[in-house]
Formats: structure tokens, sequence, C-alpha cells
């Protein structure tokens, strides 16, 4: 797989901090897109954050450090999925990922949709059996299937669950009643929105996220697991999600205490109107890199 150049790839640095050989962190796009719907154009999320992450800050002015510079990041070319199934996406990238990871790289994968997710997921549980898959989202995405396909992004933590239940979901706000069911049957630790919100947790509520995670931890980061008011430009927008702040002493708080093997960040949907989400996709992305390395 090929670099990307400095015009086109993370945080716009310098070959001598992004190439492949030198850098400890790859950055992987996986431009794929087939079941969203509602709204479209998670294909581009992952061009958005890598052009809006060009006028994010090299230092990280919470952890006094210039992480790029110090550990290197690499962005290679984006995955060419033709016309391939969604089957055959999901093992081009399962692929691409365990290559990337048997090679020593801290993988950080960009969708697409967030069916993709399962790829990566399944690649790190490889190397990391007793990781937990710890799942921002609005949505539970445990449907069996939706609109006719098993790999829907509806459908993700399903298949994930077909190899692992070892699964914390946090800011869900919307799901079916076979969704619900299947967290009560399968014991899925689920972090409620509304529960978060009604302090049905308490104000330590991190803490209790924390407690229900692994040593090991991939993060599966749907961007609509923000609120809209600073995350519109997603294709199913869900009002009363996590905000910035919150969500960051959260991340901090699990770099800190856990150890983070991986993560992806998906459904991200550019417009033209809404700038602004673009950038904090790609301020997230980079604070979740700072936070994984945050003890080494």
């Amino acid at each position: 797989m090929k670099e990307l150049s400095k015009t086109k790839n993370f945080l716009a640095i310098e070959k001598k901090y992004s190439s492949y050989k030198d850098s400890n962190i790859v950055v992987l796009s996986a431009p794929f897109e087939k079941t969203v719907s509602y709204g479209k154009g998670t294909k581009n999320g992952p061009k958005g954050i890598l052009n809006a992450s060009h006028y994010v800050e090299f230092f990280d002015e919470e952890l006094k450090r210039e992480l790029c510079f110090d550990k290197g990041i690499c962005a290679l070319e984006p995955l060419k999925f033709d016309k391939q199934t969604p089957s055959k996406a999901l093992e081009n990238i399962y692929k691409s990922v365990k290559k990337l990871l048997l090679d020593g790289k801290f993988v950080v994968t960009l969708g697409g949709e967030h069916s993709i997710s399962s790829a990566p997921i399944k690649a790190h549980f490889e190397l990391y059996p007793d990781m937990t898959v710890l799942h921002f989202d609005a949505h539970s995405d445990l449907r069996d299937s939706y609109e006719g396909s098993k790999y829907s992004h509806a459908s993700v933590m399903a298949r994930v669950a077909e190899f692992t239940l070892n699964i914390v979901q946090v800011g869900i706000r919307a799901q079916c009643i076979e969704e619900a069911e299947f967290i009560k049957e399968k014991k899925i630790k689920t972090f409620y929105m509304r529960d978060i919100r009604s302090h049905k947790f308490g104000k330590l509520w991190h803490w209790r996220i924390l407690k229900s995670l692994s040593e090991n931890v991939y993060i599966s980061f749907d961007v609509d697991g923000l609120d809209p008011s600073i995350m519109p430009a997603t294709g199913t927008p869900e009002p009363g999600g996590l905000l910035w702040d919150e969500t960051m002493n959260l991340l901090q708080l699990i770099g800190k205490k856990r150890n983070i093997v991986g993560f992806d960040v998906v459904e991200l949907a550019p417009a033209s109107n809404q700038p602004a989400s673009d950038f904090i996709a790609a301020k997230l992305v980079y604070k979740l890199m700072n936070y994984a390395f945050q003890n080494k």
C-alpha cells in the first residue's frame, strides 16, 4: 500500500514523520458505502477527515506533546472497492488491517459506513482475544440484518457479537425492540444516553464505564454518537448525544488506565454547508491517537 503525499496525508506532515517505515501509527482509509439507509455520503468521510486534519494543531495542549513528531503517522492511499460486495469489501479491509498489525503498527481505520468496523475489529481480536470492543454510537447496531443485508451498517455489532460478546456500548439512544432484547439476553453492557443524563450512573459515570473494560480496548466510534449540535454531518443524527468535553474526559481516562490497541472512526458524511463536522472528526481522530499513546 502506497503512502499519501504531504498534501493529502494526515495533518499534512513531512515525509520524515509520515513514512511507513518510520511511523508507529498508520491511518487506513476505507471509503466503503453500500447500505446507508438515510443520509448518504460516508464514502467521502475519510477524505474529509484527512483534508480537515491539515488545520488541526500538531501540539496537544492537554498532554503537552506533538505526537505526530514523536511517533510518526503514516496515511496510506485509500482502499479500493470498485464493485465489491459487502462481504468481499470486509475481507479486503480485514486482510489490510491484519498485515499492518503484523508489521507492528497501531492502526486507525477511517470509514465509510459503520459496517466496515467489523473487519478491523476482527483483525485486532485475533491478536487481543481478551479485548473489549468499546462502541460509541447513537444506535445499538445489533439487528441481525437490516433491509435484507446481514452486512448493514445497522448490523455491525451483531456481526462482532458472533466472535465476542465483550462489547460495551456508550451513547445509545435509538434502537428496535429486538436489539433491546439481544442486549438483555447476551448481557451486553450498554450505557444509554438517557441514563447518563439522568445520573443513573452518578457523576462519576466515566469510572463506571472504565471498570467495565478489559485491559486491552478497541474503540469503534460512530460520529453520530456525538450530539448533532456539534456533529450534524452524519447519516442518522439523533438528538441528546454526547458532548465534546465529557467524551474527551472519558477517552483520556481510558487511555490512561487501559491499553487502547486500535480504533476506527466512521459515518462522517461531509456536507459543504457543515465544514465544522469534518474538522471535529479530524480533531477526534488526533485526540484518540494522543490518548492511546499517552503512556507510551
